[in-house]
Formats: C-alpha cells, structure tokens, sequence
C-alpha cells in the first residue's frame, strides 16, 4: 500500500522538474512513511511514497526491469503474485525481487496491458513503456484503490490521492458544477468526475493510455456474467460460496507485517474472523463504539464475537466533544465530500488499529452483493409494482404523495414504475428528484441535462449487464459505481491517513464474479435478505449472532451526533447571503427547501445536510 503520483509531458516533450515532483509526493507522506522513491527521464516523472507490506527490504519503487525497458509505480497488493510469479518464471522471467510489483513488469512484458485480466488485487498504478514511450494508468475491477488525473496544458498528471495533482497546479482548481450536480444527487461524486473541474478518477476497472501524443480511455475489465447452467442447487452454492470465501481470505492474509480484523457486531466482520481462523490464531480485532448508554453500541456485541472465536478485541470508545473536534480534519482528507456519518468510526478505528498492525481486513462487500439494503427489497419486489393495473396503482401513488414527508417512499413508488431499466436504477440510487435538485442551481451555471450524464457513464456497462436479473443489473451497477465511489474511497483516504492497509476479501474478484452469476432468489427469499451469504454463516456463527440487526459500528448513534451537529449550522449556513454556495444556487429556491423541512412538510434532511457538507468542504479549500 502505497502512493503514488507522476508527470508526463506528452504534448511537447518538456523535461520535468525534480522540485514538481518532490512537491507532488510530499503531499502523500502519510500514505508511504517507510521509503520514498522518484524517477525521471526527459518528460516523464514518477513519486512513490512506500508503506512496507510484502517483501519489506527489496520491494523500493519506481521498479524496472533489468533491461530498464518497464517501469511501475503501483499502489495496492496483487494476491496472486505467487501463482503468476511461478507461471511467468516458466516463461523464461528472473525476478529479482520476492515483491508483488515485479509481477505487473514481466506480466506486462509478456501480456501487454492484458496483464491486468490476470491480476487479482486492489491496485492503483502507472506503467511506463520505455520503447514505445507509452504510459498506462489503471485501477482495480472493483476500484479498491483510486486513481486521479489531470489533462492539461503539456500533458498529465496523476495521483493517488488528489493533493497531489493541485501541488502541481499554479491556480487552485475550479468547482465543476455537472459534479456538484450529481453529490447532490447520489450524496458522492460518480467516477469519472471530482467536484474540481478538470480533475478526473480512473473508474473501476478503465485504463488511461497516453501514446503517440495522445490520451485514450478503455474499460480494460469487461466481465459479462451469465447465469449458471444448469442453475446451482441451494446445497451446492452454499458450498461453492464456502470455498471461495476461504480461499479469498487466505489469499488476502498474505503479509510480511502484522495484520488484523476491523470488527463491528454483525455477522459480515464475524464471518471473516472466523474464516481467518482457519488459518491462524493471532488475529487483533479493532472495533469503536460509543458507551454502554447508547442502545445500538456494538462494543459489547463485538466483544462477545472476539470472545467466541478467542482473539484480542482492543475498543475505541468516542464521545460527541472528539467527534465534533475531528469533523474538519477528517472531511480534509477525504478530499471529496461524502455525507454519511460513517467517516467518523472509519477514522478512529483506522487510528486504533495502526497501533498494532499495519493491514487489516474489513468486512464491506456483503451487502452490495446480496441485497442488505433496502433499495434491494424494492428493486426485488418492484415488479409487483409495476405489475399492477393503472386503475389502482394511481389512486395508491396519489395518497402515498399526499403523505407529510415519507420521501423515501414517494421517491420508491415513483423509481420503480419507470420503464427504462437503466433510468430506473438512476432513481433510486437518486436521494432527492432531479427536477427539485436542478431547481436550485442559478440560470446559465448547470449545462443541460447535467443529471443525466450518469447514464453516459453507465453506457459501457448496459451490454456487460445484459443477462442479469432485475436486482442483479442494480448490483452490477453498484459494485462498480456507488460502492467505490463513496465507501471504498473513504476507506482508503481514512485508513491511509493512519498508514493503515485496508483489504476487502468479500470483494475478491473470484467472490464477486461468481455472485454475479447467481439469480435473486439467492440473495433475497422471502424477504429474507443475504440469503445465501447467512447459510454459509450458520457453518461459524451461533444464533446470537446471526440474528443480532445490523449496526455498522453503530452508525445510528453517530448519525444522530452528525444531524444535531449539521442542524446547528443549517439556518446559518442556507440563510447567510455570504455562504459560498451561492455562487452556484438561488438563495431562495434553498430556503424554499429549509421551510419545507421545519414545517412538517418534507423530510428534507439529506438535500440540505448535503448542503451543509458542501458549503463545508467550500470554506475548506
């Protein structure tokens, strides 16, 4: 884990300035405190700051080969290198290295960009092909690790994280509109935009190539599910699920340092803990909660589950005067504003953890793959909806529109009779209409159809889609589009503040491609959600646990700190003239919103928290 940056002046070849790079990398010191490593050769620069996971004496960067003909600046892990080292080495490779870099030089040597189809990992990287002078930046299918670029006078520049590229800028970038547009929306900004115009990240699974003077954009992962034939019997996924969970947690238990479990009290961090037991004792879990007084605490629930399986369990305990201190430093290296509570326990249990260990395993994935939300209950049972005859289901829209408040479910009735499936899906991952969001933007600041440019996005997904179910197409969607995009980049911006490695083995690219392939009925029965994930729990988990609800670090109670916290600040934030935000919005189309919200007569909390947030993250820059 690491992080990396770089220039090249593709457009006219100009050499590059050690100090530039310098500048770019020192941004990144918290990402890579062990080394530091640099390259540059006529117009092209690399940075590299190392966090030592694997191979901690011989893994330095920017690595080459030993003909100097490949080189690589590479954040993440890639944990197959074992198996692809063996292979390649029957190709005729020496490695020189036991690091898992050296596998990306020689596969790309032997496979060209096609090399990243043979990786499973995260990763964040930059490939430089001396002899053809072609740089390749790319990042992983389920986009764990980030990558973010900048096109733009002589050439690019590119980073893991986005101080990086402004280091390198004269002029603090500008805020895109299109991008402010769509936060709003979804409450996180959709690849591959930032809210900084200009300022673009790689989306899951796409490569940026810069060759011949010119810079191209392909989706080198184009995974296509097809659903099992014959269809898989319930004994026979359930234990498939197995093995391919254990093999996914062995793989991602490689590591020359110490790791451990970022455990919360549901049975997502339990499961994993008790996989990890298969092959290990010494597992420290980390897990924060808030005190006995709060009903939704998870430090005993988390307790009891480190008990169960005979680890070490080390709590963090938060009280609302350090939650409200570290808002503003937590929103600063986020970099991208995302309005859950959820950064907050993501920050200080990180900060916990790194005392002990450098890497740990978190438990996300389970709920995008199998349906915990409750978008999925809907898109699941949406048919039936759509199924009814116009004759009744008006009259029920029309009382459910009458309801005070209830927004979650005028927004449901209304997203799920759209006919166009993919139309469909940007509404209900949609927090707030379209039409009230575009309200609020002054005339001549927002391009037409700015809220739709997400479907542009999506274009190159809807064939990859095609043989999903209803709730599958949603999924697909997700795990490449709203889970990267929000909860996996704060993870990685709020772990790595603490040089802290998270991995994700539910997101193992042999786990995902293969719940990809299976029907709804295995994720969603009888309005039982995580069907199939909850069987192959009952193999580890006693009863307590399986039916404990679920909490995510007790996000409930921050949640209510976070809203208190906003609510204080909303009447003097959406009421004063001077606040930034109004260089973008009608003054009174927002406080439109805020009386509607104090008078009962919508529940307007997301739209204008999500205000709030971004005139925040506005007087931060």
């Amino acid at each position: 884990m690491c992080g990396i940056c770089g220039q090249y002046n593709f457009k006219n070849e100009t050499p590059i300035v050690r100090e530039t790079i310098d500048r770019m990398t020192r941004t990144m010191i918290h990402r890579g405190p062990d080394d530091e490593g640099y390259y540059l050769s006529g117009p092209l620069g690399f940075g590299f700051r190392r966090l030592s996971i694997i191979d901690l004496e011989g893994g330095h960067q920017p690595m080459s080969d030993q003909e100097e003909s490949v080189r690589v600046v590479f954040n993440g892990e890639i944990y197959n290198f074992i198996e692809l080292r063996n292979e390649l080495k029957g190709l005729g490779y020496v490695f020189r290295t036991q690091s898992d870099t050296e596998v990306i030089i020689h596969g790309y040597k032997q496979w060209g960009d096609e090399v990243f189809n043979h990786l499973n990992g995260m990763f964040g990287l930059a490939i430089w092909d001396a002899k053809t002078k072609k740089l390749i930046l790319a990042r992983d299918p389920m986009g764990i690790k980030l990558v973010y670029y900048r096109i733009a006078g002589e050439g690019v520049t590119f980073g893991s994280e986005i101080r990086a590229i402004i280091a390198f800028m004269a002029e603090k970038p500008e805020v895109d509109p299109v991008a402010v547009n769509l936060f709003l929306r979804y409450r996180y900004t959709p690849s591959p935009l930032t809210l900084f115009k200009g300022i673009k990240k790689l989306a899951p699974g796409t490569m940026l190539i810069i060759h011949n003077g010119a810079s191209r954009l392909e989706r080198w992962y184009r995974y296509k599910p097809l659903p099992f034939s014959p269809p898989k019997t319930d004994a026979e996924a359930r234990e498939e699920l197995l093995e391919i969970y254990k093999k996914a947690v062995k793989r991602h238990l490689i590591s020359d340092v110490p790791l451990g479990l970022l455990l919360s009290g549901g049975i997502d961090s339990g499961l994993l803990l008790g996989l990890m037991k298969l092959y290990g004792d010494s597992w420290p879990t980390y897990t924060v909660g808030y005190g006995k007084k709060f009903k939704d605490d998870e430090l005993s629930d988390a307790a009891e589950t480190s008990k169960i399986f005979s680890v070490q369990n080390v709590a963090v305990e938060l009280d609302r005067e350090t939650f409200e201190a570290s808002l503003p430093k937590i929103v600063t290296f986020l970099e991208e504003p995302v309005c859950t509570s959820s950064i907050v326990p993501m920050y200080f249990v990180s900060q916990c953890a790194r005392e002990d260990v450098k890497v740990a395993l978190i438990g996300q994935g389970p709920d995008e793959l199998f349906g915990g939300y409750r978008r999925h209950l809907g898109v699941h049972y949406g048919a039936n909806w759509r199924a009814l005859p116009d004759w009744l289901k008006n009259p029920i829209t029309t009382v459910i529109n009458a309801l005070p408040r209830n927004e979650a479910l005028k927004r449901g009735v209304y997203s799920l009779n759209i006919p166009n499936r993919i139309q469909r899906y940007q509404h209900v991952f949609s927090i707030v209409p379209g039409e009230t969001i575009d309200g609020i933007f002054q005339d001549g600041v927002l391009p037409p159809n700015s809220g739709d440019r997400v479907l542009d996005y999506w274009e190159e997904l809807v064939d990859l889609m095609e043989n999903t179910d209803e709730l599958g197409g949603l999924q697909f969607l997700e795990i490449r589009s709203s889970l990267p995009d929000e909860l996996l980049m704060f993870g990685d911006k709020l772990s790595m503040a603490h040089s802290l490695e998270v991995r994700v083995p539910y997101l193992d690219r042999e786990v995902v491609e293969y719940v990809e392939r299976l029907p709804a009925h295995f994720k969603i029965r009888n309005g039982t959600q995580k069907w199939l994930h909850r069987q192959v729990c009952q193999d580890f988990l006693p009863k307590s646990i399986l039916r404990r609800k679920k909490r995510g670090f007790a996000t409930n109670v921050v949640d209510e700190w976070f809203r208190d916290s906003l609510s204080r600040k909303l009447e003097d934030v959406l009421l004063d003239n001077n606040s930034f935000m109004f260089q973008f919005f009608h003054p009174e189309a927002v406080r439109q919103l805020l009386a509607k919200h104090i008078s009962g007569k919508n529940d307007n909390y997301k739209i204008l928290f999500s205000l709030v947030v971004f005139e925040e993250w506005l007087r931060s820059l």
